[in-house]
């Protein structure tokens, strides 16, 4: 197969280009690869400020193949370069299917020469340049704007990143024969279904690998598993377990084509999470049981809409600190950097860089910096999550180690400021409108509230509009559940974590419901292995290990090795979770007592082991009832997920109080019992009829000592008594530990004593 030089004066503009669609600033430039309304051409647009030539290189297959045509592109305003490309032109390339292309791109530290060939060292000056400039023709670019990837850039048959590289041993490598190629795609109507408008306040969130979700289901086709088409079929399961929204670990392209390469893979480079990203508008492809041109897109839209179906969203992890380009090759070496996409672009532009440009910054740990406060750089992550959520069905997103998108810093240093508009934290929220409280059209924004280093640790500390994980949340009942008598936890950080944590949001003109509250999420033990490993296991022989990395300090325990307190624990921690203020999230897997033996680490397992297991014992099944059950409890009644911080106004302007605290003896709960480390029972009783409550009233009662508590029940309000709904002591564990609606136990009325073992949660409503 040939290839020709194709002039811009012989490319055809034909017809209008389509956008995205929604507000009018999204992607503005049209940035990408765009059919016109007739698909008889193609316009690619791409941005840099300090490229002095570009060139489109186009194939007519996705990898292993030449390019059938260069062409220049032109400078335009606002540094966007572009040309048109007409079918005709395409079909004189040969190119009569899906059309793969990339960029190649010179500037000060690499100038145009007409006789630059691949593999040349023509116009060579430096690998990098004093104000950060990495360009290099050898390297094939993705285009930011790509909405599929051919393939990874490590695959089976190619598996060495040198090509990538450059640096004096790599600079002169070409990357085009085993580079990722952009797919231009040309639009479609398919339906994403009724997205839900529920308020987040509502919500119970699941997060799952969508790889992880099938891959050992028999239930699932073999062909299936492992895929969007297979995590659709467990729409219907997951329904039935009463979850209302389902968090996907990244789902945009990342280095994931090698994990099968190899089993087991190494520690080093490996990827399973998927936290590295590529390209943020491309669904991973790997996940696709249809890989063709189009495919993977197709399939993730279906997924959306079999969630769409069952009233379930869809929310997804994404990735805007650092990219997959990754940070240098060694720690001493500012010149050998993977220069993949948006490094040979616009460094400057798209990096955070050091004082002296020379290296990136690094608050992420994994590379350096994506430079969130530039505002071309802010203009991809709008314009990406605009696409995820209007073409692809995506009803929210969890940000990765959020604080970097509050950055105010650009070159050699890191500053977390909430309050600058020019943040992307800031302007996402402008942009892209948040969802109201009371539910509705916007979408639901959660951040990972802590990065590395700087003042990065900001739990409590995001912008109006914006829910985070509750670390704080998880510390705290980690520690009084699994550090008696090591810790010092009051009773007083019991409660604020239990009623929606008012210390860290009510202040910022939060809720309750901007608070996150889990107790595991995916980097971590399982909630089985919260409660049975006292330390990591991370060196453990594959499928559970090894893995690198992972905390030290966990707050874990194992329950002196008895297994009915390790259930117990465990079911705690869920009932705690359920009848606490803000939005629970739980990990997949965790309401069958997934186990990874003690790894709280395990990014690179791609292995059986980190596939949820649904061959259940009966511990298994019970403890699954026992979840669902709960989880049904807490839809069931508003009063446990309130809008506001428990507290009303009545006509006169006097202040109602929703919610109680007791001591164990009954009494009202004073400031001195809240700050002494010394007490660990505590017990609250929610008024029903101020949400409109199937139940009069709403008591818990958690006992944190070893040993049995007596609790004194409170008012149950006038002519009512209390009923027990559950008690998480081992004499009620089964199959029906949590009773059903009508069918709860009656316990008695105010004064009533009520013994509850040591470690346990009693929960009772009033009728």
């Amino acid at each position: 197969m040939h290839f020709f030089r194709q002039s811009l004066g012989l490319a055809l503009a034909c017809g209008a280009f389509a956008s995205f669609p929604g507000n009018a600033a999204i992607n503005a430039s049209q940035l990408g690869a765009t059919y016109n309304a007739n698909h008889s051409a193609i316009a690619f647009k791409v941005y840099s400020s300090r490229a002095t030539r570009i060139e489109l290189w186009l194939y007519a297959t996705g990898s292993a193949t030449p390019e059938v045509a260069r062409i220049p592109l032109t400078r335009g305003s606002g540094d966007v370069w572009s040309t048109v490309v007409s079918r005709a032109t395409l079909r004189r390339a040969g190119i009569t299917g899906p059309v793969y292309y990339g960029y190649r791109a010179w500037g000060p530290n690499w100038t145009w020469d007409a006789g630059w060939s691949k593999g040349s060292s023509l116009g060579f000056v430096s690998d990098v340049d004093a104000q950060g400039n990495r360009f290099n023709p050898n390297k094939l670019l993705v285009d930011p704007y790509a909405l599929e990837l051919s393939h990874d850039p490590l695959t089976p048959t190619d598996p060495s990143g040198v090509p990538y590289a450059s640096g004096p041993d790599y600079r002169n490598l070409d990357s085009g024969f085993v580079a990722p190629r952009g797919i231009v795609l040309g639009g479609d109507k398919q339906s994403i279904g009724s997205k839900p408008t529920r308020a987040f306040k509502d919500e119970v969130i699941y997060e799952v690998h969508v790889r992880g979700l099938t891959m050992n289901d028999p239930a699932i086709p073999a062909a299936y598993r492992g895929t969007y088409r297979g995590a659709a079929l467990k729409a219907p399961y997951l329904k039935g377990l009463g979850i209302s929204a389902v968090e996907f670990l990244p789902v945009q392209e990342t280095q994931n084509d090698t994990n099968d390469a190899t089993q087991p893979p190494s520690t080093e480079g490996a990827n399973y999470w998927g936290y590295a990203t590529l390209n943020y508008f491309a669904p991973d492809r790997r996940y696709a049981a249809d890989r063709s041109p189009g495919g993977p897109t197709r399939e993730f839209k279906a997924m959306v809409k079999a969630f769409h179906d069952q009233g379930i969203k869809v929310l997804i992890d994404v990735v805007y600190n650092h990219t997959g380009e990754g940070g240098a090759w060694k720690s001493d070496d500012t010149r050998t950097y993977n220069v993949l996409s948006f490094r040979g672009l616009d460094n400057p532009t798209y990096y955070t860089l050091t004082s002296d440009r020379q290296s990136t910054w690094d608050n992420t740990g994994v590379g350096g910096n994506y430079n969130t406060h530039n505002p071309i750089a802010q203009n991809l992550i709008i314009d990406s999550l605009a696409y995820w959520r209007d073409t692809l069905g995506v009803d929210g997103f969890r940000f990765d180690l959020a604080p970097v998108l509050g950055n105010t810093c650009e070159e050699g240093c890191f500053n977390y400021d909430k309050m600058d508009p020019g943040t992307a934290l800031n302007r996402i929220v402008r942009e892209l409108p948040p969802r109201p409280a009371s539910g509705g059209a916007g979408i639901d924004l959660i951040a990972e509230p802590w990065a590395i280093g700087g003042n990065s640790y900001q739990v409590g500390g995001f912008p109006s509009g914006w829910s985070e994980w509750n670390g704080r949340y998880r510390d705290t009942v980690r520690r009084s559940q699994n550090q008696l008598g090591v810790a010092a936890i009051t009773t007083g950080e019991l409660a604020t974590r239990f009623a929606g944590s008012a210390d860290l949001f009510q202040n910022n003109g939060r809720q309750p419901w901007n608070s996150v509250n889990f107790l595991i999420a995916h980097d971590g033990f399982t909630l089985h292995d919260l409660y049975t490993c006292n330390g990591k296991n991370n060196g453990q022989p594959w499928p559970y290990g090894p893995s690198d990395g992972g905390e030290d300090h966990n707050n874990s325990w194992d329950q002196g090795g008895d297994a009915a307190a390790q259930r117990k624990a465990a079911r705690n921690g869920i009932a705690l979770l359920m009848l606490s203020a803000g939005v629970p999230m739980i990990g997949g897997g965790d309401e069958a007592l997934r186990s990874l033996r003690c790894n709280n680490n395990p990014y690179n397992l791609d292995s059986t082991a980190n596939w949820l297991n649904w061959n259940l014992s009966p511990e298994q099944g019970n403890f699954q009832v026992f979840t669902k059950a709960m989880v049904a409890f807490r839809a069931a009644h508003p009063a446990l997920r309130p809008a506001t911080f428990y507290s009303s106004v009545d006509n006169n302007g006097n202040v109602m109080e929703q919610l109680r605290w007791f001591k164990p003896d009954g009494a009202i709960v004073d400031g001195a019992y809240f700050d002494d480390a010394n007490n660990h029972a505590i017990a609250w009783r929610i008024d029903g009829s101020e949400f409109g409550d199937s139940a009069a009233a709403i008591y818990v009662a958690y006992n944190g000592w070893s040993g049995d508590v007596n609790f004194s029940l409170p008012w149950p309000g006038a002519n009512r008594k209390w009923y027990r709904v559950t008690d998480t002591c081992p004499w009620a564990e089964g199959a029906s530990q949590v009773r059903a609606p009508g069918s709860e136990e009656l316990i008695g009325g105010e004064g009533t004593n009520y013994s509850l073992c040591g470690r346990s949660v009693l929960l009772l409503i009033a009728r």
